[in-house]
């Protein structure tokens, strides 16, 4: 049996990185590292021999970008498992250890989160194996990084001093984001570390401190496992799990514990927490300014920039230390400076009512994705592109009737009783009430532009008869 059981948190907004990461999409599914995702990384770095296949800790939201994502890389996994509801990293860390602790009572469980990066994966596997040991004999390990500046958007981890040559260090404290003057004491101190909010237990001794520190949450927990269902390859937790505080792992249990170890990892890290430390981690030109783009970037006697673009032409002129962010429907432009006040932008946006902090124009499916074009008064126009194989919903509309035109690729459609193959060029219409349906029988992706007109043309007027995904009406 391999060592490890990894288990992967992927239920974060990452709204410090807005307008790229947004509550239906959000950061750790983005590639802004390299030619992976953020999540798909973490995978690959908890697959091999000292692994178990992966288990995942997610939400019927982001389920189908999970399955999508680790079939893109050929992960296998053993758990998708689906929150109803978020409760943090302490009662997400206590179904880690009862799913492991239930299959295996020896397990040792990984907790990590989806969205970090690390740039030596050998290295981290390293600082893994160093806390075999220390697990095994019922400790917490955690996972330190020597800090090379005062950051404040980081909690920092206190250890005593080494003894011998034991590669752990027993931990003092944990401390949450402290001021720049106070990070600077630590970074003198040289007995402090970023926490980077990786963890190292056996199932077992973690199941004793909840039983001890958190009952409430492990009995919640328990329950909600218990009442768990499968449904397609995702396991739902039971509606107990909102029962359990909202708490993270440090102040539910590492606070109260005694038993833990810090293992240093020897490898640049980073949250990506922010637009500003995406451009810290990121590889800069002569200037310091990065770019990551599939529109263009100019730039002229700019200096530690970051400029993202998906699509718009972006010139920068004579400027410095500003982050811009141009998307098909919105632009960020930020000091960065003052990134991490990015997050107040975002709570406007919600209390005003605009969705744009939920999702992008551009929507994923499990069946591909659409995306909006145009709108105006009782009309609206989408590209939609369906993955080979792919299928979408019987369905029909209350107030809208779809005009669908076939741009590449070959789509099966189904009206009414009646089914037919459309190839390039060639369209069909949906009256009102209508049911039809959208399959691509093909090996490559199909293209559609959709005309929508009617009076009502929001995505919950969606009348479903059958479903292989077995989404809500807004799915």
């Amino acid at each position: 049996m391999r060592e490890i059981w990894p288990f992967i948190l992927c239920g974060g907004a990452g709204t410090r990185l807005w307008p790229l990461s947004r509550e239906a999409f959000p950061k750790q599914f983005h590639r802004l590292t390299g030619s992976l995702s953020l999540f798909q990384e973490t995978c690959r770095r908890l697959m091999g021999d000292l692994f178990a296949p992966l288990s995942i800790l997610s939400n019927h939201q982001h389920r189908f970008l999970v399955a999508e994502q680790l079939q893109e890389i050929g992960a296998s996994f053993s758990n998708i498992v689906l929150e109803p509801v978020a409760r943090n990293t302490g009662p997400a860390a206590c179904v880690a250890a009862l799913i492991a602790g239930r299959a295996d009572p020896d397990a040792l469980v990984l907790l990590a989160p989806s969205d970090h990066a690390i740039v030596d994966t050998t290295a981290f596997r390293e600082a893994v194996e160093l806390g075999i040991d220390p697990a095994r004999q019922g400790k917490l390990v955690t996972f330190g990084v020597e800090p090379d500046c005062p950051h404040t958007g980081y909690g920092y981890i206190e250890t005593s001093p080494q003894e011998g040559a034991n590669a752990a260090l027993n931990v003092r404290r944990f401390v949450e984001k402290p001021s720049r003057d106070v990070a600077q004491t630590y970074l003198d101190g040289g007995n402090f570390y970023w926490n980077s909010g990786i963890f190292l237990f056996a199932a077992a001794a973690l199941l004793q401190l909840f039983e001890k520190h958190a009952p409430s949450i492990l009995a919640a927990c328990r329950r909600a496992l218990n009442e768990s269902a499968k449904d397609l390859e995702f396991r739902s937790l039971g509606d107990s799990y909102a029962q359990a505080p909202s708490i993270s792992l440090d102040y539910a249990i590492l606070e109260k514990a005694d038993n833990i170890v810090c293992v240093l990892l020897t490898t640049g890290w980073s949250d990506v927490g922010s637009w500003s430390e995406l451009w810290s981690y990121s590889d800069k030109d002569a200037c310091g300014n990065v770019t990551k783009d599939s529109g263009k970037v100019s730039m002229a006697d700019s200096e530690n920039c970051f400029v993202y673009s998906d699509n718009a032409y972006v010139a920068l002129v004579g400027v410095k230390d500003l982050v811009v962010v141009a998307l098909r429907d919105a632009v960020l432009v930020l000091s960065r400076e003052h990134a991490e006040d990015i997050k107040s932008v975002v709570a406007e946006l919600k209390s005003n009512g605009s969705d744009i902090t939920l999702r992008h124009d551009r929507v994923y499916r499990p069946w591909g994705w659409y995306q909006g074009l145009h709108r105006g008064e009782r009309y609206q126009v989408k590209c939609l592109m369906v993955k080979p194989g792919a299928k979408l919903s019987l369905q029909s509309h209350h107030h809208r009737s779809e005009h669908w035109v076939v741009v590449s690729g070959t789509l099966e459609v189904t009206k009414g009783e009646e089914t037919a193959f459309l190839t390039e060029n060639q369209s069909t219409y949906i009256a009102v009430g209508e049911k039809h349906r959208l399959s691509n029988p093909g090996k490559i992706p199909a293209f559609l532009i959709e005309v929508q007109s009617g009076a009502y043309l929001n995505e919950d007027d969606i009348v479903r008869f059958e479903d292989i995904y077995r989404r809500g009406a807004e799915e």
